[in-house]
């Protein structure tokens, strides 16, 4: 792209082509503003696409083939470990990798802080599409998504956390894709759409804090189905939600930051000066939140590990691993953060970012699969498994850089023609000479 960009090609950020004045076609704006045969040349030429390639070569035909012949081809999975990487990646790191869309929606929409307007849609899209993601990871497991509405609908369960994850996600995305919607409004230029979404944008910001935050919390309550089963350093019956909540809070928040720092390395000519000017300030504030968020975990996990009394587990193997779990993925990023945001250092803060998120996950695949069933012994993924997980998250990738590509979302969207036309007619419009019937009434009673 790079190299068409220095031959004078121009990425659609407009209605209209500035060089014949005329609207860009749909297959244009697809195209991102290329002829077919440039689009082509230019996506062989990226070598990262041929590693995709290879991917989705050996992964798709195993997702067939677990779809067609059961989940017991493809995993491990047992009475004793229920929860493979399908779940344990997919779904309870996912999730909170994606809770960047109630986090920027709240302090912008909400808290006033416009500071972070340039990356809010970058973080509106992350939990849009992790969920969704996780969702799919979740039909992969489960099989047959066509009945997908169990759950909610015909083994109606009030009671069960499961009905309540399974209602508040998929409210939650909901709430999600009409956030998203905007950026969508403004490309195929609806505008009442865009001003419909705008109008309601206060309600759906709340809905999400109230969504987000109540299943971000039931994802960790859960594991109280499995009570023993977990690592008592990993579970505890009276912290558990509490503490995937705040978990959650520097994962959104540095998810984000590693995103945007990808899109600054591999896509810097779909980014507007206004995204690029402002990412490195936007950065330090998201690291800032992220420091509190972390501080605030470490603080529930020691109080947590107090109330139950399992210090003792800390002199065993599995101690070890669990102070190795806090030590990388909490407290290393506390110190990176301060370091990085006492001193403005913006790459040891996406360092820091990257190290949580590595942290987040580490956290995830330990409570859900790796420490489950500790007494027994410890599964290790089906090769299939593995491969199937991969070329998900392939998939998530592509999508996620298809729409950064076409949608306003690193850029501002220019002004749209049917806005430009109706301010000229305004502007056009001839002065009113002739007084209105109240004006007349008005001046003859004076």
């Amino acid at each position: 792209m790079k190299m068409l960009l220095e031959c004078g090609a121009k990425p659609v950020d407009s209605h209209v082509d500035e060089k014949t004045e005329k609207s860009w076609s749909f297959m244009r704006k697809m195209l991102f503003g290329l002829t077919p045969g440039q689009y082509l040349g230019q996506a062989l030429r990226n070598p990262f696409n041929w590693i995709l390639g290879i991917i989705f070569a050996i992964g798709l035909p195993l997702i067939a083939y677990r779809f067609l012949f059961g989940l017991s081809v493809v995993t491990h999975g047992s009475n004793d470990y229920p929860w493979g990487l399908f779940l344990g990646f997919g779904l309870f790191a996912m999730v909170p990798l994606s809770a960047s869309g109630f986090m920027l929606g709240t302090a912008v929409e909400i808290f006033g802080r416009h500071d972070f307007k340039p990356i809010e849609r970058l973080a509106l899209l992350n939990g849009l599409l992790g969920y969704l993601f996780a969702v799919i990871y979740l039909m992969v497991d489960l099989g047959q998504p066509w009945r997908l509405p169990y759950p909610m609908v015909v083994s109606f369960g009030p009671a069960a956390v499961l009905f309540l994850v399974a209602w508040h996600v998929a409210t939650y995305l909901s709430v999600q894709v009409a956030e998203v919607s905007v950026s969508f409004f403004e490309w195929i230029g609806w505008l009442g759409g865009k001003r419909y979404i705008k109008k309601i944008t206060i309600g759906l910001t709340v809905a999400g804090i109230i969504l987000s935050t109540l299943h971000q919390g039931a994802l960790g309550a859960l594991f109280s189905y499995a009570p023993g089963k977990v690592h008592p350093l990993w579970y505890s019956a009276s912290f558990q939600w509490i503490l995937f909540f705040c978990s959650a809070i520097p994962a959104g928040l540095c998810m984000v930051i590693v995103v945007s720092t990808v899109v600054k390395k591999t896509m810097a000519w779909r980014c507007d000066a206004n995204f690029l000017d402002n990412l490195d300030r936007c950065t330090l504030g998201l690291a800032k939140g992220a420091s509190m968020g972390l501080i605030t975990y470490l603080a529930i996990k020691l109080i947590s590990v107090a109330h139950d009394n399992e210090w003792g587990y800390l002199t065993t193997g599995w101690g070890t691993w669990f102070l190795l779990e806090m030590a990388v993925g909490v407290v290393l990023p506390i110190m990176l953060f301060a370091y990085a945001i006492r001193h403005n250092f913006v790459g040891l803060a996406r360092f820091g970012a990257g190290i949580t998120v590595f942290g987040i996950i580490l956290n995830r695949l330990n409570t859900a699969l790796i420490t489950f069933n500790w007494q027994l012994y410890q599964e290790i993924p089906h090769i299939f498994e593995v491969i199937i997980s991969v070329t998900i998250f392939a998939v998530y990738v592509v999508v996620y850089r298809f729409i950064l590509y076409r949608l306003p979302i690193l850029f501002v969207w220019k002004e749209q023609p049917q806005e430009a036309l109706a301010t000229e007619a305004v502007k056009a419009a001839p002065i009113r000479t002739t007084p209105s019937p109240a004006g007349a009434m008005y001046r003859k009673m004076d």
